[in-house]
């Protein structure tokens, strides 16, 4: 019985810890973008300063790779 007071405790406050943090990381835009990072990591180019669509991407391109 003691176990069952230190364990529900815990869980609450993690439990409680996880949403702060991902109503945190809503709020600060991290899932704005889903699918650019899976198309940065498959790209053939340079890394560019700028962030870019594969839309963009494939407009702008001049290396002749599509």
């Amino acid at each position: 019985m003691i176990s069952l007071a230190w364990l529900l405790p815990a869980a609450l406050t993690l439990g409680f810890i996880g949403l702060l943090a991902f109503l945190w990381a809503l709020r600060s835009g991290q899932f704005d973008d889903l699918e650019g990072a899976g198309w940065r990591a498959i790209e053939d180019g340079e890394p560019s300063t700028k962030s870019a669509t594969p839309e963009t991407q494939a407009k702008g391109s001049t290396n002749g790779h599509r």
